[in-house]
């Protein structure tokens, strides 16, 4: 596993664009990810943040800019070690157990000794009784809860989720939050797009905000609170007051 460099950017985006025809779905980003950060990931519906992550993880081709993580260029094989990536919809192989899932992650991330990790992450988003199914038995949220172990076990240092909450009922959403805040004591980065704002309001370093492609806000909850006049504005109150048309 590719171990971070403290002295760089975990994440750096540089001038980034994406055009669709004439549609600019993202428009000149600039921004970074220190190492151990949590930064969610805000905007409208339309506003270009899965267009933003697929940009990165290499899913879409970028009409311009560049992509480094941890110093890597996107899409080359260190970059590729060092990044794990949670789609909103699940990409799993329906005649595939659940078990064997965990294992071909764990092989093509190279983790040794991974078992005990996925026991527990099995068991903390209770489908550990389901390890020996195959995929295509599983609910929707079940399926959402594999994507998210297959993420983790992937012993990443950046991680990528989008809309990871979109499934899950409440008590798997508060493991999540659980999750997230191991994660970031253990060093990891998270990026993490999503319209779910009360979830993550407790678990985020900083947030970005787009809207019609661009940032238009950036910042820790207190950053973005000061610049409204609101000290005691919630993330939804902040956010609403931030995409507000003018």
């Amino acid at each position: 596993m590719t171990e971070p460099d403290l002295n760089q950017p975990m994440l750096s985006v540089q001038n980034l664009s994406k055009k669709f025809g004439k549609h600019m779905a993202v428009d000149q980003l600039n921004f970074m990810l220190r190492s151990g950060e949590v930064v969610g990931l805000l905007g409208p519906n339309g506003a270009g943040k899965s267009t933003l992550i697929k940009c990165i993880v290499g899913l879409l081709r970028p009409s311009g800019g560049e992509i480094r993580i941890n110093g890597h260029i996107r899409g080359s094989r260190s970059a590729r070690k060092t990044s794990a990536y949670v789609p909103e919809i699940p990409q799993l192989y329906g005649m595939l157990s659940v078990w064997q899932h965990l294992q071909f992650i764990a092989s093509a991330y190279e983790v040794e000794q991974w078992e005990e990790n996925a026991e527990s992450l099995l068991k903390m988003f209770e489908i550990w009784d389901k390890k020996d199914e195959f995929v295509k038995t599983l609910s929707k949220g079940m399926r959402q809860k594999l994507s998210l172990c297959c993420g983790v076990v992937s012993n990443a240092q950046m991680l990528f989720l989008d809309e990871p909450m979109v499934g899950l009922d409440p008590k798997a959403i508060k493991y999540l939050k659980d999750l997230i805040h191991q994660l970031k004591d253990e060093g990891k980065t998270l990026f993490i797009s999503t319209h779910l704002l009360d979830p993550i309001e407790t678990v985020c370093n900083r947030v970005i905000v787009l809207k019609k492609g661009r940032i238009i806000a950036e910042g820790s909850l207190e950053d973005l609170r000061h610049q409204l006049g609101e000290e005691r504005a919630s993330l939804e109150e902040v956010f609403l007051g931030v995409t507000a048309d003018v």
